[in-house]
């Protein structure tokens, strides 16, 4: 189901009214319409499926090498407890057992499900499990370190922290394995 611009655009107009503004002085006039185009863009993952980015996988045999690792991959998402974004890079890894899949696909599955209201333990989780299900590896890692919206501008207003989540599968579950990926990812920066 597509977004529901209209129902947006008068829940914001009414919102604004309730903090005491007038939704239709200028400045605020077309505020509904722009949250409403922001909403469509940030909850787009909820009309895909992240499997579709992995099913045109290559089959390969065992000369792939042992790890693929794509670090820094930006993304956003919106936290479902306060409506509010989170930024964060996203650094994903696994074991190939006979698929491999284009680099791109794999910034791809974070993008649809970072696109949807999300908390960043269950994104991680959700990522993990989707490069799990869609390409049979030996072992997938993933690590998400995002700054919130709702940290650093309301409640605790720690504006320089930042939270780092982690998932593991397989062969990656681990900890010398593990370990060996995050000195990859660190190295990276």
């Amino acid at each position: 189901m597509a977004v529901d611009r209209a129902r947006i655009q008068a829940a914001v107009a009414e919102i604004l009214a309730a903090i005491g503004e007038d939704p239709t002085r200028a400045g605020l006039e077309s505020t509904p319409r722009r949250v409403a185009d922001a909403y469509a863009e940030f909850f787009a993952g909820l009309d895909q499926n992240p499997q579709d980015h992995l099913k045109d996988f290559v089959p390969v045999d065992g000369s792939t090498g042992e790890l693929v690792l794509l670090r820094d991959i930006a993304f956003r998402s919106v936290c479902e407890h306060h409506l509010l974004p989170f930024l964060g890079i996203a650094h994903v890894a696994y074991l190939p057992r006979g698929r491999v899949v284009g680099l791109g696909r794999l910034p791809a599955v974070v993008e649809t499900l970072a696109a949807r209201p999300q908390l960043q333990e269950r994104l991680t989780e959700e990522i993990a499990d989707a490069l799990h299900e869609g390409l049979d590896p030996l072992g997938v890692l993933v690590v998400l370190d995002a700054v919130h919206g709702c940290v650093g501008t309301r409640g605790p207003r720690q504006t320089a922290s930042s939270t780092v989540t982690m998932a593991t599968r397989g062969a990656l579950t681990d900890p010398t394995a593990r370990a060996e990926i995050i000195a990859l990812i660190s190295a990276g920066g």
